[in-house]
C-alpha cells in the first residue's frame, strides 16, 4: 500500500530496535513510514524482514535536527498519525539498582535521548504519541524521567496550542495473552485531548483471576512443540553453576538451594538476583526475557538449556517468520530489548477504535496458538502437575 493511500495510519518509529513493537502496530493496520535505530545488527534485522520500512540513513538520532529528520521521511507537522518510541531504558531500569545500588537516571548520558525525542515531537506534532519504558521510570522519588516527559508535553501545549494530556499505563504483558510476565510503562498522549483507556485484560495469572478472562498463555502452549537444531545455536549452559541447573525444579530459581528451599544449602536467602538459575515452568508464562543474560541468568528452558532464538522470539510474540541472522548473543539482545509485538498490536487496535473512531476488533493476531494438547511428550505426571500448581509462582 502506498504512503499516500495509508496516510491516516502512519507511524514514525524512534529507537526501533529489532522492530518488535512496530510489528504489532503493523499487524493492527498501521504503516511504518520511518524508523530510526542506531544498532547495526538491529538495522540488518529490519532490512532483512521489512525492506519496505524506510530506515534513517544516519544511525544516531542526535545527528538529526527535527527538520532534517522530517525531510528525510517526507513528513509534515500535524500530518503524522502516530509517533512510537522506546528510548533506552537502562537509566531507569532495576538492573541499575542491583549493580550499583542506584542508577543515574536523568544524569545518565543515555537519558539525553529524551531531549532528542521531544524536540522531534515538538516539530512534528503527531496526533498520537506512544512512549514505552521500564517501570522504573515511574518509581516514587526516582521519577525524574517521567517528570521531564510531563514538563515537555506541557511546554509543547503552551507554545504550539496543542492539548496533549499524557496518560500513564502500567501493564503486564501476560494479562493480554503474551506468554511472558513482562511489566512495562506506556505513556499515551493525544494532540486533541481525546480520552484513551487501556483495554481490559483478557488473561489472568493464577493469583489474580478477573472477570471475562482466560488463563495466561503458558510456555508449553507457546514453545512446547518447538525443537531447536542442537548444532545451530550454542544452547548448552556454561559457567560455574551449570551443573546445578538440572537439580532445580521447573519454575524455581537458586532459592531452591537455600535454607528455605527444598534443595541443598548452597546460597543465602535472597542473596542473588531473581533470574539467577531461573528455570521455566511448562504450565506458567515465561519470566521476563533478558537482553544480555550472563551464563547463570535465566530464564532457562525446562530441558536445562538456554532458550533458542526462535523460542525467545515466540515468547516475545514476534511474527513466526521473523528472522535474526546475527550471532546468538546479538540476536538474544535484540529480542530481549523488544516490546512484545502483541502489545504493539493491542495499542494499535485500541488507538484505531478509541481515537480514530474505527470499528475494529481488539482480538490480537500475534498471540501464539495454544499447542498443549498436541504436545508429543508432556513429560509430566499428574502428580508433578499438581505439585507445580500447588506451589504457584515463587516469590
Amino acid at each position: 500500500m502506498s504512503r499516500k493511500g495509508q496516510n491516516n495510519l502512519t507511524v514514525l518509529s524512534l529507537f526501533t530496535g529489532a522492530g518488535g513493537f512496530d510489528l504489532g502496530l503493523e499487524a493492527a493496520g498501521f504503516q511504518i513510514v520511518g524508523a530510526v535505530e542506531a544498532d547495526n545488527d538491529c538495522r540488518r534485522t529490519l532490512t532483512l524482514n521489512r525492506p519496505a520500512w524506510p530506515i534513517a540513513k544516519k544511525r544516531d538520532i542526535h545527528s538529526y535536527s527535527p527538520i532534517e529528520l522530517a525531510k528525510e521521511f517526507s513528513l509534515s507537522p500535524r500530518r503524522l498519525t502516530l509517533l512510537s518510541a522506546g528510548p533506552p531504558c537502562q537509566p531507569f531500569s532495576k538492573s541499575g539498582y542491583w549493580k550499583h545500588g542506584d542508577s543515574k537516571r536523568m544524569a545518565d548520558p543515555r537519558a539525553k535521548t529524551l531531549h532528542a525525542l521531544f524536540d522531534i515531537i515538538e516539530h512534528l506534532l503527531p496526533r498520537v504519541v506512544l512512549i514505552e519504558n521500564v517501570g522504573g521510570i515511574a518509581f516514587a522519588n526516582k521519577d525524574q524521567g517521567l517528570k521531564y516527559i510531563l514538563r515537555r508535553f506541557k511546554r509543547i501545549n503552551s507554545t504550539k496550542r496543542t492539548r496533549y494530556q499524557p496518560k500513564i499505563f502500567k501493564l503486564n504483558a501476560a494479562e493480554y495473552g503474551v506468554p511472558q510476565i513482562r511489566e512495562r510503562v506506556f505513556i499515551v498522549a493525544i494532540r486533541d485531548a481525546i480520552d484513551f483507556t487501556l483495554p481490559s485484560p483478557t488473561h489472568h495469572l493464577e493469583a489474580n483471576p478477573g472477570e471475562n478472562t482466560v488463563p495466561a498463555t503458558t510456555c508449553e502452549e507457546a514453545i512446547g512443540m518447538m525443537r531447536p537444531a542442537t548444532s545451530a545455536q550454542p544452547l548448552k549452559v556454561g559457567g560455574r553453576w551449570a551443573k546445578l541447573l538440572p537439580s532445580i525444579p521447573e519454575g524455581r530459581n537458586y532459592l531452591w538451594h537455600t535454607e528455605k528451599g527444598g534443595g541443598k544449602k548452597i546460597f543465602r536467602w535472597r542473596s542473588r538476583y531473581w533470574s539467577f538459575l531461573l528455570k521455566l515452568a511448562r504450565d506458567k508464562p515465561s519470566w521476563t526475557i533478558q537482553a544480555s543474560p550472563g551464563c547463570a541468568t535465566g530464564p532457562f528452558h525446562w530441558e536445562n538449556r538456554k532458550l533458542s532464538i526462535e523460542e525467545a522470539a515466540r515468547l516475545q510474540t514476534f511474527p513466526s517468520n521473523y528472522k535474526f541472522q546475527s550471532s546468538y548473543t546479538s540476536s538474544f539482545k535484540q529480542i530481549g530489548n523488544a516490546v512484545p509485538s502483541a502489545i504493539g498490536e493491542l495499542f494499535g487496535r485500541a488507538i484505531r477504535r478509541q481515537i480514530l473512531g474505527e470499528n475494529i476488533s481488539i482480538k490480537l493476531s500475534l498471540i501464539p496458538k495454544r499447542q498443549l494438547h498436541n504436545h508429543p511428550n508432556p513429560r509430566k505426571s499428574p502428580s508433578q502437575r499438581r505439585l507445580i500448581h500447588a506451589r504457584g509462582y515463587p516469590k
